[in-house]
């Protein structure tokens, strides 16, 4: 058994709360927890996900890696390392 006056309360219905919405409810120490995001909107889940492009990072990414494919790393001349007999 629990010791008492040292555990929260337990709130085993706790309302979980986005947007002005009741979305789920769980168990908790606190009543309401309110949340900006959960899985009904998050892109991820929604399938609506969108890159978003700040400062041409995208771009910059997409090139490097474009040009790193395409050219490569140039080799170093291969000399004959072995001793001659």
């Amino acid at each position: 058994m629990a010791k008492s006056d040292i555990h929260p309360t337990w709130y085993p219905e706790a309302k979980v709360i986005c947007n002005g919405e009741v979305v789920m409810t769980v168990g908790s120490t606190q009543p309401e927890i309110h949340v900006e995001v959960w899985s009904g909107n998050h892109p991820f889940y929604t399938g609506t996900q969108k890159i978003i492009d700040t400062e041409g990072r995208v771009d910059r990414f997409q090139k490097r890696y474009a040009m790193i494919g395409k050219k490569g790393k140039k080799k170093a001349p291969q000399t004959d390392a072995s001793p001659e007999k």
